[in-house]
């Protein structure tokens, strides 16, 4: 049920080299109506008996900050670069595995570059504070569009916090997490998320992430493009702290003809506050691997 009607539809109506599977599957769309395809899409969606899988449709797309209600099979490196892109770095790999109908795993390790670290034994990349976090659906209904999500990260302090790569204290970040299908392949995300530092020494802080975006396919069955646009709100738990607030403007692509390769790019622009935080601009690479290897579907 992972796989969205969509796809199975560009399948049947274009045969399987639209998406690179084998010539072997023909082209039906001068034989059938799309009426007659949907319908028969429909019957073979209707042998999974167990409705807790959430479908296909709600694997939007990733945006770079807002985390997705969809359980995944995904591995994903992002990639941040500070304004002053020669002093600051940090790429994040992140592993997620989905276990049963509707729960997921995943594992983040941060990997940085500060060249202001030279001042500091000379250390220029550094491990950061390792992440282990799980998800779980609670709620899905297509005919509504909408899929709810939460879940829990747990942080450990694994990097070196005097060279800057780490925070020097474990934190447990609960989160909440929304989609909803909007008409004409849009679609809106929510992130909302806590994070609660074992050390008194560090402040909470809550945040709220909001992604709103839409799909394009080129030839109504080719590669896709989606442009998002994220608002995201962040404030220490603190009396008299200020709410930091930015926007991130970006695009994300398929790269692979089976669009399970997957890139985005964007920038983080504060919109207050910006004394204290610089422009970032940040990417990230999809690899959907249950769709296939990372050199299949080209």
């Amino acid at each position: 049920s992972r796989e969205a009607v969509g796809d199975w539809y560009s399948i049947v109506h274009e045969g399987g080299p639209i998406r690179s599977f084998n010539r072997m599957m023909p082209a039906f769309g001068d034989a059938l109506k799309e009426e007659e395809i949907l319908a028969t899409l429909s019957h073979v969606k209707a042998f999974c008996k167990d409705k807790s899988w959430p479908q296909g449709e709600f694997n939007l797309p990733r945006p770079l900050f807002t985390e997705k209600a969809f359980p995944e099979d995904e591995s994903v490196v992002t990639t941040t670069f500070e304004n002053n892109a020669a002093d600051a770095i940090t790429s994040k790999f992140i592993y997620e595995k989905r276990f049963g109908a509707r729960s997921m795993i995943e594992v983040t390790l941060p990997v940085g570059y500060q060249r202001t670290s030279l001042a500091n034994d000379g250390k220029d990349i550094g491990i950061g504070d390792l992440g282990i976090g799980l998800k779980h659906t609670f709620y899905h209904d297509l005919d509504k569009g909408a899929i709810v999500s939460a879940g829990a990260e747990v942080i450990f302090p694994t990097g070196d916090e005097q060279d800057g790569f780490g925070s020097g204290t474990s934190v447990i970040e609960p989160f909440f997490t929304y989609g909803q299908i909007l008409p004409g392949d849009a679609f809106f995300q929510m992130h909302a998320f806590a994070e609660f530092p074992t050390d008194s020494a560090h402040d909470d802080e809550a945040g709220l992430r909001l992604a709103l975006g839409k799909t394009l396919t080129q030839g109504g069955f080719g590669r896709s493009w989606s442009p998002i646009i994220e608002t995201l709100f962040s404030r220490d738990l603190v009396s008299g702290a200020d709410t930091n607030v930015d926007i991130v403007p970006q695009f994300q692509m398929s790269l692979s003809t089976r669009q399970h390769i997957l890139f985005n790019i964007g920038v983080r622009i504060p919109v207050n506050n910006r004394n204290d935080r610089d422009i970032q601009v940040g990417m990230y690479l999809i690899w959907d691997w249950f769709d296939g290897g990372l050199f299949d579907g080209w």
